[in-house]
Parts: structure tokens; C-alpha cells; sequence
């Protein structure tokens, strides 16, 4: 299953990305299995599986290597035990600056009792701290890969928050971005 999920995210990169630009990304899958080597997600699935499926949706929408990278490398901060200082060092200042976009994001939660105008300020925080349209892409990517995978979280109160808040925050979010 790991290979295949890599060779799809590969073939997919082919498609518009010279060598070069895949060497960074076959760099990013090796430090993501490694710093996630010993987690799971519910579904039992290693947790590095996560990154790649994100990393494939950009691949799908043809982002660069850059903002790929940061889809396979956005929870080795945020989850694993990577630092901030090691992502920029072994990827680059631009890869690192994306990554700690989207683990600020993963820091802002919504409150458990939302409203319509929570949501709407919520949306318009995001849109302002994002520099890089990019980070909301990977996000986004993020979102939608969890969103693919809710039904292995056994806790309903769990699943109905989480579509809850895609439902309010991130689908209209993603729609205000086209």
C-alpha cells in the first residue's frame, strides 16, 4: 500500500515537475515516514499515510514542489518531533515559512458553540494571517483528506465537530478562494 500510495504521488508530480523538484519531494516522504514512524491514524493505516494522500491532492491541483513538500512535512512540527529550525535547514526557508503557516492554522480553533458570525470572523482571521495563499491550499488539502477518512473516528461528538467546522469554516473557504 505505501509504495503505491508514493508511486501515485510520484506519477502525479511527473506529470509537470522536473527531477530536480522531485528529488525535494522524494526528501520530504523519507523525513514525513521518519518523524511519523511510530503513529497511527484511527484507521490503523501508518500515520505517514496522511501526508502523502495531502501531498497527492496538491499534486492533483499542480501546486509546486514547495507547497508539496509542506503537504507531506505539515504535521512533523505540529504532531511529530520535528523543529522548525530542522525543516528549514534541510528544506529550504520557502518550504519552512509554508509549513509554519499551516501549524498556526492547526493552532486556531473554533469554539465548541459557534454561530454564523463566529464562523465568518473566523474565516476572515485565517484569510489575514495567511501570507502565502498557498498555506490555506494545504490546509485545505489537509482538511479534505481528514474530512475522506472521519468515518474511523469511533467518537461522534468528535466526527460531528470536525464536520461541524469543515461545514462552516473550510467549505466556504474554499469556495472564497475558487
Amino acid at each position: 500500500m505505501s509504495l503505491n500510495l508514493i508511486n501515485n504521488l510520484i506519477d502525479n508530480a511527473k506529470k509537470y515537475q522536473t527531477n530536480k523538484e522531485i528529488d525535494l519531494i522524494y526528501k520530504s516522504i523519507e523525513f514525513a515516514k521518519n518523524v511519523h514512524k511510530e503513529q497511527f491514524r484511527n484507521s490503523g493505516d501508518p500515520y505517514y499515510f496522511h501526508p502523502i494522500e495531502v501531498a497527492k491532492i496538491l499534486t492533483e491541483i499542480k501546486l509546486d514542489n514547495s507547497s508539496i513538500a509542506c503537504g507531506l512535512l505539515h504535521d512533523t512540527v505540529e504532531d511529530g518531533v520535528a523543529e522548525l529550525g530542522e525543516i528549514e535547514e534541510k528544506f529550504g526557508p520557502n518550504v519552512a515559512k509554508l509549513v509554519d503557516g499551516v501549524t498556526k492554522l492547526g493552532k486556531l480553533e473554533l469554539g465548541r458553540d459557534t454561530t454564523v458570525r463566529q464562523a465568518e470572523n473566523f474565516r476572515k482571521l485565517l484569510l489575514a494571517i495567511s501570507e502565502d495563499i498557498r498555506v490555506l491550499l494545504v490546509k485545505l488539502a489537509d482538511r479534505l483528506h481528514n474530512m475522506r477518512t472521519l468515518h474511523y473516528i469511533s467518537n461522534s461528538g468528535k466526527r460531528l465537530r470536525i464536520a461541524r467546522e469543515t461545514l462552516e469554516i473550510y467549505a466556504p473557504l474554499a469556495e472564497r478562494i475558487g
